[in-house]
């Protein structure tokens, strides 16, 4: 059975950092994903610092602090390997979307990497939050396990406390790449930047909508291919992030890895 619960103590918070630096893969030396003392003060003030558990083992640990305008800014959120695919995610954020009513909160906000499928379709497909900015490197340089050094290009995304989205597992709102659409950066293994006529990578020029692909598994092609997941990084940057600074925004994010954007009215 799974029990989300507030974490409370520095062995709790020790237990915490431990995990999160192996969802990191984080070496020794390197940062961690997010200190024990900086666990300790923002339980200290009032900030959210949580672990689910199944039989009993701490499986993820989540942390956060209030942010301006009466929101929760959900700052890490990381599950073992081996309690994927269990709803542990789902339940995670649930547990917050609770907390953060209680307390008279509007809103829950975090940032994702745009390249990361998974996440995305997680964020955008699974919970209905919104994604309207593209910050280029938010964090800086990260060499952990996950980020490898790659620029932490980041969409912030917002998502509501009240009304409540529907956290149903088995929902499935999102169809299959459509037809209808320019298409501004596509590709599965190497980033296809989509030229025009006169060679340049192509401009949205006002259409209705578009559509801006990721890699089938960015993190695994920042182990294998560093040089190549560079390369959509740009590629993604300038497209995606391009579209939402001309006024688009996304209006979903398909199951075989797709941004839709819409025009904005």
């Amino acid at each position: 059975m799974l029990e989300i619960r507030i974490l409370h103590g520095t062995s709790e918070f020790q237990a915490a950092d431990r995990l999160l630096r192996r969802v990191w893969n984080t070496r020794a030396g390197d940062d961690p994903p997010v200190a024990v003392d900086l666990m300790c003060a923002l339980e200290h003030t009032g900030g959210y610092v949580s672990g689910a558990f199944l039989a009993g083992e701490l499986v993820a640990a989540a942390s956060g602090f209030l942010a301006e305008g009466a929101a929760l800014h959900s700052h890490v959120v990381g599950v073992a390997a081996e309690a994927r695919g269990r709803g542990v995610g789902q339940a995670i954020k649930a547990h917050q979307r609770a907390w953060a009513a209680e307390r008279g909160l509007s809103s829950i906000s975090w940032t994702f990497d745009p390249l990361v499928r998974r996440n995305a379709f997680f964020n955008l497909g699974r919970l209905g939050a919104r994604a309207e900015r593209y910050v280029p490197d938010f964090y800086g340089p990260m060499n952990d396990g996950i980020n490898g050094g790659d620029l932490t290009d980041r969409l912030f995304a917002h998502w509501p406390v009240n009304p409540a989205p529907a956290l149903d597992p088995a929902r499935s709102p999102v169809p299959a790449a459509p037809d209808p659409g320019l298409s501004v950066l596509g590709g599965t293994e190497k980033a296809e930047v989509i030229l025009d006529e006169t060679g340049a990578p192509r401009e949205p020029g006002g259409a209705a909508v578009l559509r801006c692909a990721t890699p089938a598994d960015a993190e695994r092609l920042r182990r294998e291919d560093p040089a190549e997941a560079a390369r959509w990084r740009a590629a993604q940057r300038a497209a995606l992030g391009g579209a939402l600074a001309r006024g688009y925004r996304i209006a979903t994010f398909t199951r075989d890895g797709w941004y839709v954007l819409e025009r904005a009215a």
